[in-house]
């Protein structure tokens, strides 16, 4: 009895602190929506909300449609579901690339469920937040091919470092006793696809980097060749 009241504990001390993280980073949207979008978009208009569902579940979809990379373990596995999180929140700002992170993920729950008791899930959030966020909030400020570039920039490098430091401090030991084994054996799951890695430290930096690093280019580079066909094609033509 006494474990399972430790184990729902845990789950709804985990629950809590998730929420009040979505909280804090639609706050943080928020004010920077306010102090530097040039253009005002309303989230609460038909439009918006409709855009903001559309992508989100172009986004779920695509995150269901992951590939293992030959330098990273196999749990590592590369989608592009930030692109269309990417395109919404450059013409919708801020708070819309955060909701549209969030119900990315919501979305994702409902089609395939969880394999790693939601631990997976808010990293995915939060890394994708790191990426989209600040990518956002710079591109707001610019509003500009150049700024553009450099906002995806931003976003990739944002990402690069948060992502690394919060595998090592967070995620891999969570999943290792998520899965009851010591960080070693993923750290050894690592050192079979690349002789480099020996310790944690080694399998964020000759994994979990490059993979971020990778992803982000990836995603910037169609973000900046696919935004402004997608805002002529849809975000205009809606306003007419």
């Amino acid at each position: 009895m006494s474990t399972l009241l430790e184990v729902i504990r845990n789950n709804l001390q985990f629950f809590g602190v998730s929420v009040l993280i979505c909280i804090g980073l639609i706050l943080v949207a928020l004010g920077a929506e306010i102090l530097v979008m040039k253009r005002r978009h309303r989230l609460n208009t038909a439009h918006s909300i409709a855009f903001i569902a559309m992508f989100s579940a172009i986004a779920a979809v695509l995150m269901l449609i992951d590939f293992p990379l030959f330098f990273a373990p196999s749990f590592y596995k590369l989608d592009l579901s930030e692109l269309p999180v990417l395109i919404c929140t450059f013409y919708l700002g801020p708070v819309s690339g955060v909701v549209c992170e969030l119900l990315k993920v919501v979305i994702k729950l409902l089609l395939k469920g969880t394999t790693t008791a939601f631990v997976g899930d808010l990293s995915n959030f939060l890394i994708g937040c790191s990426f989209v966020l600040p990518a956002s909030i710079l591109y707001q400020a610019i509003l500009s091919k150049k700024g553009a570039v450099i906002s995806l920039s931003l976003g990739t490098l944002f990402m690069t470092v948060f992502g690394s430091f919060f595998n090592a401090w967070f995620l891999i030991p969570k999943f290792a006793e998520l899965y009851g084994m010591p960080v070693e054996a993923i750290v050894g799951m690592g050192a079979k696809v690349n002789t480099s890695i020996t310790d944690l430290k080694t399998l964020v930096l000759f994994a979990v980097v490059p993979f971020n690093l990778l992803k982000g280019i990836i995603v910037s580079l169609l973000t900046f060749l696919l935004y402004k066909r997608v805002e002529r094609l849809l975000f205009r033509r809606k306003q007419c």
